[in-house]
């Protein structure tokens, strides 16, 4: 079993910054990714970053240029910094764990086994 506990979040004005931070325990050699993902009201979860032990990363297209992912192996904690915030990526935001597929090219596919408790960010004026 793995436990993914978050902590950052909150309210912010757009345009403006925020940090995301997620740790892991349990049964860390049973996934090589850890990711973010986020469910806004009345839409699906979606993925919007996804990291892997090597560094490997993947971005949802919406968040390109603007977020950036980055984790620490020997602490077993991956964050999120986002930025140029948008009211759109107001959402609960959820760390996840999982297998990734990966090629010469990069993360092929990537399938969360393990969630976290969620974190809201809102991003309004």
């Amino acid at each position: 079993q793995v436990q993914l506990v978050e902590s950052g979040g909150g309210l912010v004005q757009p345009g403006g910054s925020l940090s995301l931070s997620c740790a892991a325990s349990g049964s860390i050699s049973s996934f090589n990714a850890m990711g973010w993902g986020r469910q806004a009201p009345g839409k699906e979860r979606e993925l919007v970053a996804t990291i892997t032990r090597t560094g490997l990363t993947k971005y949802a297209d919406s968040v390109k240029g603007r977020f950036a992912i980055s984790r620490d192996n020997a602490k077993n904690t991956v964050n999120l910094q986002m930025n140029s915030l948008k009211p759109e990526d107001t959402a609960v935001y959820y760390c996840n764990a999982g297998q990734a597929w990966t090629s010469s090219t990069g993360i092929n596919s990537y399938g969360p086994d393990y969630w976290g408790q969620g974190t809201q960010v809102t991003v309004s004026a």
